[in-house]
């Protein structure tokens, strides 16, 4: 065993053989216990002296500032540790829904997804959803209890993980005395004390489950009476890897109450990256995309995954990969997907939380970082040769992030070095977007809710010392005609020496909606000089773009200008432009105008006991649901459309309906006129502000 060291992440042991290494991801709700767990078990291998504390700030995962300061995980963290000769990489997560762009990567890089359920709290809506999306990744599954030590009705919460997830859901131990230790039910034939059920019955049930997938074992199971475990590691693995089995393990993370066992748990019945289900790769791009089957064989060429990636404002960017092919050295060549220029290996790291262990390879299941990688980016596929290009795994099934802040930099002339820090914050979460929207001149951040748009803010002023101010973003309400009119203007000015005149007439019709804008010019006999018409449509786009009623964009509209007049001397493009401008503005607000405002196709996914107060609350919003159907996990998908003003901080209003299970994604789909009085309340507005 390592020799323990006086708080600082011990060394790693030297690189090891694919069987001897373990992957396993901590997934599930905040306040979960996965970073607590994660210190219980790097101190019992004897790489901490004592675990760290969230109240401390000293735990080795939650290192970020941040982290600390709100006491839960904001990141997804890289750890490794040793027991009973096998290395064992661990992934904590972050539990929040809003993070889950850092969450899910995790299962990309892990044979194993341990679902961990506070028991004091029971299963909660992360839970299920994780559970899902590993099942779909078809990882093999895990379920911890944590804080069995809590005084909670732990066979009631056996049973409700059975109804939730299967009867696949077996104990491999139960709680004894109140929760102080575990007993084995795997190994362990015995009747012995427990706190619920007994070992006799829960190792006969994970027995009978797992000789189920072999014909052999069963035939010998039904003779016999019974098999024993030792002999039961192939059908073992593959009823892990077929969902068969979902074994679930108690423990307490703060008293370590089957902290040990887990360990021997990760060590003898998981998985190592030879006898998982292999990653689901695909050569070439579309339809034409082929499977491909990575082999976890040191000796062949190099595949691995970029599943997380880092920005220091020192350090620079870190890559943090999975290895599932081939061997990684200092000093490799490697690609990054379809380039052509390969990058050295200059520095291979073994992650420790903050701490970065240099090591001399890494082989198929070693989860470790390369730095100062400009090309690497998020879920880049690296290898060492060159017709691996076109090379990339199956896409995640991310959140779309909606929920929007337009931001700008307090201080003038600060934007360019905004968007670079953007840049960089976006690189390192695939559930941020950041884009400039034209129609109302703002950049707008789109996450996945309130608190991770908070967790950017706060990253942009902590880290980046960079102040922002921000803001709601602007509905782009358009603006545009409903019927036919004209309108006139003469441009006359005399002031002492050359004049400006020019006499515009036209008209204005309503175009079909989408079809923007059209300019005619009919002029006849050269009332308007041909070389003053471009200075027309140049002061009537000039409108277009700052409105006439409510000070938005004016669109799906025909302009024909008929008839004006001109003066020899003092006609000139900027009179001409002038009349044109007011000219338009005088036809418009004869022309009936409205105002337009978004439509939004509306795709919103939640339990099906919330679909009454879901499409009562759209109907109210001026929504209009146009189905629903069964989605995946239990869950059902409403769709329907809304307008976009109505949906403003909308997943806060769906985490009440949904206790926190909804989710939605936006599409603009059209554009109506608003109602009669919220166009009253645009226009008031803007004649409020045109009078200031």
């Amino acid at each position: 065993m390592p020799r323990p060291s006086n708080g600082t992440p011990g060394l790693p042991s030297a690189t090891v053989d694919p069987a001897a290494l373990r992957t396993i991801a901590f997934v599930g709700p905040q306040a979960c216990g996965k970073t607590s767990l994660a210190e219980a078990l790097l101190h019992r291998a004897g790489m901490l002296t004592t675990p760290g504390s969230l109240e401390r700030g000293s735990t080795v995962s939650d290192h970020d500032p941040l982290e600390r300061r709100m006491q839960h995980s904001l990141n997804s963290s890289a750890l490794h540790l040793d027991h009973a000769g096998v290395r064992i990489h661990l992934l904590d997560t972050p539990g929040s829904p809003d993070l889950i762009g850092q969450a899910l990567p995790a299962l990309e890089a892990v044979e194993t997804a341990a679902v961990v359920i506070n028991a004091a709290v029971g299963i909660e809506p992360m839970a299920v959803r994780m559970m899902a999306y590993a099942a779909e990744r078809q990882l093999d599954r895990l379920v911890i209890v944590n804080r069995i030590d809590a005084g909670t009705d732990l066979q009631a919460l056996l049973a409700q993980i059975r109804e939730a997830f299967g009867t696949e859901c077996l104990p491999l131990n139960l709680p004894a005395d109140g929760g102080s230790r575990v007993v084995d039910c795997f190994y362990n034939r015995e009747e012995g004390g427990c706190d619920f059920s007994s070992v006799e019955a829960a190792h006969r049930a994970l027995v009978e489950q797992v000789v189920e997938v072999d014909g052999d074992f069963v035939e010998r199971y039904l003779n016999d009476g019974d098999v024993d475990p030792a002999e039961l590691h192939a059908p073992l693995e593959q009823a892990l890897r077929e969902g068969h089995l979902v074994p679930v393990c108690f423990v307490s993370a703060r008293s370590g109450a089957g902290v040990a066992e887990l360990l021997d748990v990760i060590v003898k019945l998981l998985p190592n990256p030879t006898e998982g289900n292999p990653p689901a790769f695909l050569r070439g791009e579309g339809e034409a995309a082929q499977p491909l089957q990575a082999r976890p064989d040191p000796a062949l060429h190099v595949l691995a995954h970029v599943f997380k990636v880092a920005v220091d404002p020192f350090v620079g960017k870190l890559g943090v990969l999975r290895v599932h092919q081939g061997t990684i050295t200092k000093d490799s060549l490697l690609y990054v997907g379809d380039g052509r220029k390969p990058f050295r290996v200059n520095h291979l790291f073994m992650l420790q939380g903050k701490e970065h262990v240099e090591v001399p390879q890494a082989v198929p299941g070693d989860i470790v970082a390369v730095a100062k990688v400009d090309e690497i980016h998020f879920d880049a596929v690296l290898h060492d040769a060159a017709e691996d290009d076109h090379i990339h795994l199956k896409p995640l099934p991310f959140p779309v992030p909606v929920h929007g802040l337009a931001i700008e930099p307090r201080r003038p002339g600060d934007e360019q070095r905004m968007w670079e820090i953007l840049a960089k914050l976006v690189d390192e979460d695939p559930c941020l977007k950041v884009e400039h929207v034209a129609h109302t001149n703002e950049t707008v951040v789109y996450g996945l809710g309130e608190l991770h748009l908070r967790v950017l803010l706060d990253r942009l002023r902590e880290v980046y010392k960079f102040e922002a101010v921000t803001r709601p973003p602007r509905i782009a309400y358009r603006e545009t005609v409903t019927a036919a009119a004209e309108g006139h203007h003469r441009h006359k000015k005399q002031s002492g020496g050359a004049g400006q005149f020019g006499e515009v007439f036209l008209r204005v019709e309503p175009l079909p909606r989408g079809a923007g804008f059209e300019f005619a010019d009919e002029v006849k006999g050269g009332a308007i000089p041909g070389q003053f018409i471009p200075a027309v449509e140049k002061g009537i786009r000039e409108v277009l773009a700052q409105g006439v009623i409510a000070g938005y964009p004016v669109v799906d509209v025909k302009v024909t200008v008929f008839d004006g007049k001109a003066h020899s001397v003092d006609s000139k493009e900027i009179a001409f432009a002038t009349a044109g401008r007011k000219a338009f503005m005088a036809a418009v607000r004869e022309a009936r105008p409205i105002v337009l405002e978004p439509i939004v196709d509306l795709e919103i996914t939640a339990p099906e006991a919330a679909l009454g107060d879901i499409t009562g609350d759209l109907s109210a919003r001026r929504g209009l649901i146009s189905g629903t159907h069964p989605g995946a996990a239990g869950q059902s998908v409403v769709t329907g459309q809304a307008p976009l003003s109505e949906l403003s901080a909308y997943q806060s209003r769906l985490n009440a309906m949904t206790s926190g299970q909804g989710r939605y994604t936006l599409a603009l789909s059209h554009y109506e006129a608003v109602p009669p009085n919220a166009q009253a309340q645009l226009t008031g507005q803007f004649k409020a502000k045109e009078e200031d």
